[in-house]
């Protein structure tokens, strides 16, 4: 399964927030795509009736009848299949050609008629696994997130396609759990690389306990404000893919690594130059060596050019992102 978007977490909150105020929504979900296409199968976007698109499926040249789709089946309370095809060649040649050379095919499914798919999206929110739905044509479907899950029967649309031999496709998309980063130090950096960070779709968690720096914790998702020994206890059952060791601090930076050494996070960062790093692997016990030198990637962020701290949060942001996709 492979990460999801920076959008999907946005849509996945803007949706939560559209139910809690009882604003009829759309959930546009891309079941299938062929050619070429902006986005890909597993895609989502948010149509609330009056109000703006949260997350886009192609570069805007599509959404304009997707929306008018979307606000009718968020009004009737019923699943609509909708197809986009821009492959067609006399299309290029009649200037009526839209978007990229390709076919999207959607569900948009009513967020109201959906009762119980809010305590779905904020267990995924809160980090308990991948939210894995399956939709039917005929208007059946089915939610999944660890030990939670809720089925509906909705009225459907007749999808715009043809069904094959006559028998109703269904789909199974699964939405990868946002991945999350805990960042040991709020210092200059970190105005600059979280909001980036959160953009991408990361879970951000802030340790930092010198009042100093604290005000930059709010720009987080958590804050904890204790010393990095007693930090990963406190991240409850949340799965860390990332923790950055960015204190600016020699002894807070080798607090961090020791706890970190007894983690399961598959990617640990140290900022500074190569000289600090081999400092502080010195005063590192053996064992602990072992079992960081795998994970650990220092100088952390890719080398991009520029020096500062907004060269500094650019080339860590662009680094996490390449791990993630495991480019």
């Amino acid at each position: 399964m492979s990460p999801t978007s920076g959008a999907t977490r946005w849509v996945i909150e803007s949706a939560l927030a559209a139910i809690r105020n009882r604003i009829p929504a759309a959930l546009a979900v891309v079941v299938e795509t062929s050619g070429s296409t902006y986005v890909q199968a597993g895609a989502i976007a948010l149509f609330p009736t009056h109000s703006s698109q949260v997350g886009w499926l192609s570069g805007g040249c599509l959404e304009p009848e997707i929306a008018r789709r979307a606000e009718s089946a968020a009004n009737r309370e019923c699943v609509e299949w909708m197809e986009i095809d821009s492959r067609d060649d006399e299309d290029l040649f009649s200037g009526s050609a839209v978007g990229c050379r390709g076919r999207l095919r959607l569900a948009l499914l009513p967020l109201l008629a959906m009762d119980g798919w809010r305590a779905l999206a904020d267990a995924w929110i809160d980090g308990s696994g991948a939210l894995v739905l399956r939709l039917d044509a005929s208007g059946q479907l089915e939610c999944r997130i660890g030990d939670l899950g809720q089925d509906w029967n909705l009225q459907a649309s007749v999808p715009d396609w043809e069904q094959g031999d006559g028998t109703a496709a269904s789909w199974t998309i699964a939405l990868a759990e946002p991945p999350a980063v805990l960042i040991f130090g709020a210092g200059p950096e970190i105005p600059l690389l979280v909001p980036m960070l959160r953009s991408l779709g990361w879970m951000t968690w802030i340790v930092e306990s010198r009042s100093r720096w604290q005000i930059h914790s709010d720009l987080a998702d958590h804050r904890i404000d204790q010393r990095p020994a007693s930090a990963m206890a406190l991240t409850g059952p949340v799965a860390i893919r990332a923790a950055l060791v960015m204190q600016h601090s020699f002894e807070l930076d080798r607090e961090a690594l020791l706890a970190l050494a007894m983690s399961s996070a598959p990617f640990v960062g140290l900022l500074g130059p190569l000289r600090r790093r081999d400092d502080l692997l010195k005063v590192l016990p053996g064992d602990i060596r072992d079992t960081l030198l795998p994970r650990l990637h220092s100088p952390i962020g890719l080398d991009l050019g520029g020096h500062g701290p907004e060269a500094i949060a650019l080339s860590i942001a662009a680094q996490l992102q390449a791990w993630l996709h495991r480019r």
